[in-house]
């Protein structure tokens, strides 16, 4: 088993997103242990990718920025193995199949185990073509985290039943991004997921304000927040490990 499962032991869990490379792979180093010191029980580190289509604007400039920067795959790599000799909470890139595919199936989830990630989203890759990653995962023991939006029963159970880490349970049609109210039945859906395993279930997208988390954290056990967290580091570039830190005990608090 991952590490994954620690990030859920002790009540609700909150799941920091950030860009690496943003402004700088040495920020990105500092500020994941702020996120960590401010209670944050995962870490969700993305891969600046050309094209990542599951994102909204703010994402995508970080993305931009990361790029712009001169980070790479190894870098982040590299990033990983120095935060690991100071932390061990749990860890999960984000990142799109090509990159994956460019790098090396074996070669990145070798990587993966060797360096100390516990698991990767994948937003754009098929539920139907998953298939093709499970032997280099299953081989290194990464979890690939499933992602579900709001869909048929039927569908949701599918993509349930055979979930590892946690369920990435989406909020909302689109793209990732601040959303001042969130109208999905959100509750239904964490259930029907309940339904079909036992798997921890987080809800992600659009998360911004300690008072949605705490509504959500009533029926998931686990909150996402991405884009309002990149926002902070674009707003205080190299300055922003106060303010993160500031907003995480915040979001922290209000889902204990």
């Amino acid at each position: 088993m991952s590490k994954i499962s620690n990030a859920f032991k002790n009540g609700k869990a909150f799941i920091g997103f950030l860009t690496a490379g943003d402004p700088s792979l040495e920020k990105t180093e500092e500020f994941v242990l702020e996120m960590v010191k401010a209670g944050a029980d995962l870490i969700e580190i993305g891969i600046p990718f050309s094209d990542p289509i599951a994102e909204g604007e703010v994402i995508q400039r970080a993305n931009v920025r990361a790029l712009a920067n001169g980070t790479t795959m190894d870098k982040v790599f590299e990033t990983v193995k120095r935060i690991r000799q100071k932390t061990q909470v749990p860890i999960v890139f984000l990142t799109y199949l090509n990159p994956v595919f460019t790098y090396g199936y074996d070669h990145f989830f070798r990587q993966c185990s060797e360096y100390g990630i516990d698991g990767v989203i994948i937003p754009d890759i098929p539920f139907e073509e998953k298939g093709e990653l499970i032997p280099f995962s299953d081989k290194y023991n990464v979890d690939i985290i499933s992602l579900i939006a709001p869909t048929s029963e039927e569908r949701i159970n599918k993509l349930a039943s055979c979930a590892k880490g946690f369920v990435y349970c989406v909020s909302s049609k689109g793209v990732t991004g601040v959303r001042n109210e969130i109208k999905t039945d959100l509750q239904s859906i964490v259930s029907s997921v309940r339904s079909a395993t036992n798997v921890p279930v987080a809800v992600g997208f659009g998360i911004s304000t300690p008072q949605q988390a705490s509504e959500i954290s009533k029926y998931a056990d686990g909150v996402i927040v991405g884009s309002a967290i990149v926002k902070i580091i674009e707003q205080y570039g190299k300055d922003a490990a106060k303010p993160l830190y500031d907003y995480v005990s915040s979001i922290k608090q209000s889902i204990k």
